[in-house]
């Protein structure tokens, strides 16, 4: 793998990683999976700034793509101590709001408690595969926005095995 691919693509997974593990800030994710996009953006324009010519929309892609899938990883890693930590608070405010409001209907309450206990090995596989899928997915998109939006006036790099003569300047 490419090193200049690799570093922007670690820095924006680091980026989507962190802030989808981070209780409350996490939420942010619901709007169109806002962080694991920003974090494709991130990956393009640190990819963009290393290299003399412009990128193309493929490899801003590829570089999105690579940071959603590291994020998508170091998101789930980071969230099992959080949610460890956080657990027992989680589920005794939850107790709170339910005793509080009797009037919550009774699928409302069951979803709730089964979502507490749904804490196992075998939903962390499967928070993995989700996280992972959707990670590579949105930091794609991220990744082809971020070549729009950081787009150098520099001519695209030269196919691969071409030749290029450079002359020097005249005068």
């Amino acid at each position: 793998m490419d090193p200049g691919r690799l570093q922007p693509a670690l820095y924006g997974g680091l980026l989507i990683g962190v802030l989808s593990a981070l209780p409350i800030v996490n939420m942010g994710n619901c709007c169109c999976c806002l962080w694991v996009i920003c974090g494709g953006v991130l990956a393009v324009h640190l990819r963009q700034q290393n290299s003399p010519f412009a990128l193309t929309s493929s490899e801003g892609a590829l570089v999105g793509l690579l940071a959603g899938i590291f994020g998508g990883m170091l998101g789930v890693v980071l969230s099992i101590p959080i949610e460890m930590a956080m657990g027992p608070f989680q589920r005794r405010v939850l107790e709170w709001v339910l005793s509080q409001n009797p009037d919550f209907p009774s699928e409302t309450r069951e979803m709730f408690e089964r979502a507490g206990a749904s804490s196992g090995p075998a939903a962390v596989v499967f928070k993995f595969v989700v996280s992972t899928f959707f990670g590579a997915i949105f930091g794609m998109l991220g990744g082809l926005l971020g070549v729009a939006l950081f787009k150098k006036n520099a001519p695209p790099p030269p196919p691969p095995g071409m030749i290029i003569d450079v002359l020097p300047p005249e005068g």
